[in-house]
């Protein structure tokens, strides 16, 4: 039984911490990392030096005066070896340790007579012990749902799902230096929101005691940092982690990970140009040469992006004229007809007004948006505006949206009266895009679902 398996881990936790100490010390004396020690192996081994390694274990083996075991760090697994004759302590810490825990090894390196790489203990000092039981195969949790609520484990046993995590915290880490370079500032705006805006989706709410009013999660940041252009920031970014109370697939989950960020004096062409080189570059880096997706080859990945037209795409493949759609039906036609049929990269651009609160219109056709979205095998990575900075079209705009919020859509966005204060201020013109973080990870790492560059996520409840 499970619980008899924790009973016996605990009794040897007790053992250990009565004859030698904590079992949980504030500190190791590490010296080298498993992957220093294996790449400087036979500088190490031919020096004699003794070295300091430490990790978590994986298996034990062994009978009498001699103990093989493995463990592994963040760099690599390494074998040690416990000799009745070399390691300090051998007969009484023996029995004590489990798969699981995490130990410092202190010894010198050398080579089996199997050719194996090794490290014979001098001594073995417990820094972690672990009191539950892992499970019986070291060899991957195969059950989906498991694997997601006990992902801490996921990463241990399957090496796939810890890379992509990598992956996806690299992309990051290279967007951020890339958007750095280019004169950027990160900046930070309130995830409380009194009036969800930005854009068209349901948001969570919930009740602030303090000030004793709801509020909400927010659904994007971009009303904010619009106020930041207003109050003389011209070139911001936000890695927001933005909340929309909606459903889950593949390509959604109600709390993800977007970048939003704008440029004043810049316009949504502009914008366009800089988000291509900035993904191919974090692709790139991430030394992937052919990009594939979902079981797609994207040939076009590397070669310039084609734009294509709204308008022309609902025209193509859905046979209607956009013009003649319902202001309801428009997104949906062009979700349904239009989208699975991009694979390659492609900017659609010149998106109708009534789905582009937001944006800015066209010169020459003041119903038509200055707006494109990045699609990639079927999916938005990103949605490019020229930002309207008309208070007063501005706030037609929002008292349409503000119109059908009460005649039930929930996804409409509101009247926002503090923001349209701000822009009569006068906000600068201005280029801004959302990326969605996750969508890119899974798109870079050919990863079916966002589920799996997500760290941890919500789960319906066990009975």
């Amino acid at each position: 039984m499970l619980q008899d398996l924790i009973e016996d881990r605990k009794k040897k936790l007790e053992a250990y911490q009565n004859k030698f100490g904590s079992a949980f010390p504030a500190r190791s004396e590490r010296t080298h990392t498993i992957g220093e020690a294996l790449r400087n192996f036979s500088v190490l081994e031919k020096s004699e030096e003794k070295v300091a390694l430490v990790g978590r274990v994986t298996s034990l083996r062994g009978q009498g005066g001699i103990l093989f075991g493995d463990f592994f760090d963040e760099s690599g697994k390494f074998q040690f070896v416990l000799k009745a004759e070399e390691t300090k302590d051998f007969e009484d810490k023996k029995e004590l340790f489990d798969f699981g825990d995490f130990v410092e090894i202190t010894g010198k390196l050398f080579t089996t007579k199997k050719g194996e790489k090794s490290v014979l203990a001098s001594e073995i000092r417990m820094l972690t012990k672990c009191v539950r039981p892992w499970p019986s195969s070291f060899y991957g949790i195969s059950d989906e749902e498991e694997r997601h609520r006990k992902r801490y484990l996921d990463f241990i046993f399957n090496p796939e799902s810890k890379k992509a995590m990598d992956a996806r915290f690299q992309i990051t880490a290279v967007l951020r230096e890339l958007l750095h370079k280019d004169g950027f500032l990160e900046v930070e705006t309130p995830i409380l929101q009194p009036i969800p805006g930005g854009a068209l989706a349901r948001p969570f709410q919930t009740h602030f005691n303090a000030l004793d009013t709801d509020i909400f999660l927010r659904v994007a940041p971009e009303l904010y940092l619009k106020r930041l252009l207003v109050g003389g920031f011209e070139k911001i970014f936000e890695i927001a982690k933005d909340f929309r109370n909606e459903g889950v697939d593949r390509d959604h989950y109600p709390e993800f990970t977007m970048i939003e960020l704008y440029a004043a004096y810049w316009d949504y062409e502009m914008m366009m140009e800089a988000v291509e080189r900035w993904l191919k570059e974090i692709a790139k880096r991430a030394g992937i040469s052919e990009v594939r997706f979902r079981g797609k080859e994207l040939k076009g990945f590397f070669k310039p992006w084609p734009r294509k037209k709204y308008a022309e795409l609902i025209k193509e493949y859905a046979g209607k004229d956009v013009r003649k759609l319902k202001t309801e039906e428009i997104d949906e036609v062009f979700k349904k007809k239009v989208r699975p049929n991009l694979i390659d990269p492609v900017y659609v651009v010149d998106y109708p007004k009534e789905i582009s609160p937001l944006t800015k219109a066209r010169d020459d056709d003041p119903e038509i948006t200055e707006r494109a979205q990045l699609l990639i095998a079927g999916s938005e990575f990103a949605n490019i505006f020229s930002e309207l900075n008309d208070p007063i079209d501005q706030r037609e705009r929002m008292e349409e949206q503000e119109r059908r919020h009460r005649a039930g859509d929930e996804e409409a966005s509101r009247m926002d009266e503090e923001f349209l204060e701000a822009i009569e201020y006068g906000m600068p013109p201005a280029a801004g895009v959302g990326i969605g973080i996750d969508r890119l990870a899974a798109l870079l790492t050919d990863t079916n679902s966002i589920r799996e560059v997500i760290s941890f996520t919500n789960l319906r409840p066990k009975k």
